[in-house]
């Protein structure tokens, strides 16, 4: 009984490890991403790609609202999963610390510049008393000096640099996915179709068009990818699915 109150007190405690060297809330937050809906992110030797399974609770809902992949700057974009509020917060965040860098020194900001700027933040919230972490995982991909760029932030504030990656459920069997197809030498195509059949792994009924968020970057910019697009390579891999109701 005393050892439960003891590890609430630690629960209750962002600022404080337990004895054997862990913040609860830190670990409660990597949860919270774990319940929200998958984003993946693939890097190619021509850009990167972002997707993100756009899940609704209700048939009512309107897709298009549903917010998972986001334009920071004309050559970065950003993924997420987990608490969509935290999301937008430090959305928001990154596109103020991108604009900043732009006039004052006259020049995009580097995609590992901007990850560290965010993990920096998140980082502070683990360690300052009446707060809590975010609850989110982002994706930030891009490109820097010509070359594709792609990071993960943790809700502990960790940058993680990777190939392919996905955040949010079901991440083990799109990681797992992606460690048995990815190849170095991708062009941005078919860096699409790896993203997508990533995300589809999960789902046995296939994905939903609709239901995808997909964005692209490389030295043209930031460009979303359109439904007929998502429909076409979802047909060719035979992932193909769609809303029962």
């Amino acid at each position: 009984m005393q050892g439960n109150q003891q590890q609430q007190a630690y629960d209750r405690g962002i600022t404080i490890f337990s004895p054997d060297g862990r913040l609860y809330q830190v670990e409660y937050a990597r949860e919270a991403v774990k319940r929200g809906s998958a984003s993946v992110g693939v890097r190619t030797d021509e850009g990167v790609v972002l997707a993100a399974d756009r899940q609704t609770r209700s048939s009512l809902i309107e897709r298009d609202s549903i917010e998972k992949t986001h334009k920071i700057d004309d050559h970065i974009a950003i993924a997420s999963a987990g608490h969509v509020a935290d999301a937008r917060k430090l959305i928001d965040f990154a596109r103020r610390r991108s604009q900043v860098e732009r006039l004052r020194y006259d020049q995009p900001m580097g995609v590992e510049a901007l990850t560290k700027s965010i993990t920096d933040t998140i980082q502070e919230y683990t360690q300052t008393g009446g707060a809590r972490p975010f609850g989110v995982a982002l994706i930030v991909g891009g490109m820097e000096n010509g070359e594709p760029r792609l990071f993960e932030t943790d809700p502990s504030g960790t940058p993680y640099e990777w190939s392919a990656l996905a955040v949010g459920g079901g991440r083990e069997e799109i990681q797992e996915y992606f460690e048995d197809n990815y190849e170095d030498g991708m062009t941005l195509e078919q860096g699409v179709g790896l993203a997508l059949e990533g995300l589809a792994e999960p789902n046995d009924d296939g994905l939903d068009p609709d239901g995808v968020d997909l964005q692209t970057v490389d030295e043209e910019g930031v460009l979303g990818v359109s439904q007929d697009v998502i429909e076409e390579h979802l047909e060719e891999s035979d992932l193909l699915g769609g809303d029962d109701e």
